[in-house]
């Protein structure tokens, strides 16, 4: 049985949830018949790709069930356009399908919920440890039933940093940094991670997709978290953003 103890949410957040926990059902059971497939990567690949598309066929079907109107963008199928374009629902059904292909358990379904162009819902949620991230414009940012920040580490020397999905490990020099960098394989888990101050610093040495960063944004920016481009200053913009961190390492890490 799935579940995870929410405190009360909104009616789009109870939208959501229902959504990814009917997805990730699927999705579990699946990735507990992956070790029967260990004979080829192609079967692997197939299979998971079948997966993939059935978790984006459930969580499209909800989310547009409850909301008819809204418009719907995800990495595994066409966009819909609604009748309603102020709102989009952006998903990534299964972020980390290489991590989920050989059955290390670390990936996530992720869900957000834009207005005008702006997230206002997400949620993240890890079936696999049962940790649904979410938050709420203005509400702030939970992992299950308890609120969650960005740590409030202060010197390079105390940092855990992660390097996405990209190829930011080239642009750090300094060894000592170098030996703190991690590369987990779930951008939407590295995210829902630094909001809740598991990571401090979150680094992409190239462009990111609007599926997988859309809910983590906001879990950031709700869990007190910035974000940064390449340069140091403050952005939104998700093609632009390249740091992810808290206010007091920001200048500090930007050095680097």
């Amino acid at each position: 049985m799935i579940s995870v103890n929410l405190p009360t949410q909104s009616s789009v957040m109870t939208v959501m949830t229902k959504a990814v926990i009917k997805a990730s059902k699927g999705l579990l059971r699946d990735f507990s018949e992956l070790e029967h497939l260990q004979v080829s990567v192609k079967n692997n690949k197939d299979f998971v790709t079948s997966a993939d598309l059935r978790a984006n066929k459930i969580l499209k079907d909800e989310l547009l069930y409850a909301r008819p109107s809204y418009s719907f963008l995800s990495e595994e199928s066409e966009e819909v356009i609604g009748e309603d374009p102020a709102h989009r629902w952006i998903v990534d059904p299964l972020d980390g399908t290489v991590n989920y292909m050989h059955g290390f358990p670390h990936w996530a379904i992720s869900v957000a919920l834009e207005k005008n162009d702006e997230p206002v819902a997400a949620i993240t949620y890890d079936p696999v440890k049962n940790e649904m991230f979410w938050a709420e414009k203005g509400c702030g940012a939970f992992m299950n039933d308890k609120r969650i920040r960005v740590s409030g580490r202060k010197s390079l020397a105390e940092v855990l940093i992660s390097s996405g999905s990209g190829s930011g490990e080239s642009h750090f020099k300094n060894a000592a940094v170098f030996s703190k960098i991690r590369r987990m394989g779930s951008t939407t888990l590295d995210m829902a991670y630094l909001a809740a101050g598991r990571l401090d610093v979150l680094y992409f040495g190239s462009g990111s997709n609007k599926w997988d960063v859309a809910a983590g944004f906001l879990l950031i920016t709700e869990a007190g978290g910035i974000l940064a481009d390449k340069n140091g200053k403050l952005t939104k913009n998700y093609k632009d953003v390249a740091v992810m961190t808290n206010t007091s390492l920001l200048p500090a890490f930007s050095e680097l």
